[in-house]
């Protein structure tokens, strides 16, 4: 069992590392095989399906950041259900924490071209499986700013998660300063982005 384990492991951490490289369209099979240095059989067994293979890779990430926010939201909202600040924290501090594990930086570039590779498949996988994520957090900010109808709700959430995206993928101007560790400085991301989400939010 524990063998099984670390074969699909090792498929899925190869996966994320080649996709994040070469792209979902870029990536054969034979490379991850040969990264993961696993049989084609291996894959077929645990995957079946290349485009399994790239749900999987979502999946593996996104399962567990979705309850870490589903969690936190949960929690801020049982405490007071206005603290618009609390919401975007349990939004944003789970998907910036992945940037601090070395293979969820991969992921990270993996979420980067799953937006820029126009993929409907992966879409509406995506869609499917953690729309309601997004739904429970509409709901959720709908009661902080009731002054916005639901389409402008929607346009101002879609503008924070792509800002989300760009931050975890350290795309921008700012970097980590000299002795600042990793962790401090995604914190001080959050907080930033925390405070300008806010202010589009509220606009």
């Amino acid at each position: 069992m524990t063998n099984h384990f670390n074969t699909k492991e090792r498929i899925l951490h190869a996966a994320e590392d080649l996709f994040a490289q070469h792209g979902f369209a870029g990536t054969s099979l034979r490379q991850v095989t040969s990264r993961a240095d696993v049989n084609i059989a291996a894959v077929n067994y645990h995957f079946g399906s290349k485009e399994n293979l790239v749900h999987e890779v979502f999946k593996h990430r996104m399962d567990e950041m979705s309850e870490k926010r589903l969690s936190a939201l949960s929690e801020t909202v049982a405490r007071d259900p206005a603290d618009l600040h609390g919401i975007l924290l349990a939004f944003i501090q789970p998907a910036l924490a992945l940037t601090l594990d070395r293979h969820g930086a991969s992921f990270v570039r993996v979420l980067a071209r799953a937006y820029a590779e126009k993929n409907d498949g992966l879409r509406n996988f995506l869609s499917e499986n953690y729309g309601q994520v997004l739904r429970e957090f509409a709901k959720a900010m709908a009661v902080c700013l009731p002054q916005l109808s639901k389409e402008e709700l929607y346009w101002r959430m879609d503008f924070t998660a792509g800002a989300l995206t760009y931050a975890m993928a350290d795309f921008g101007l700012i970097r980590r300063q000299p002795g600042m560790t990793e962790k401090a400085h995604c914190e001080k991301a959050a907080q930033h982005l925390i405070a300008f989400a806010q202010a589009g939010l509220r606009a």
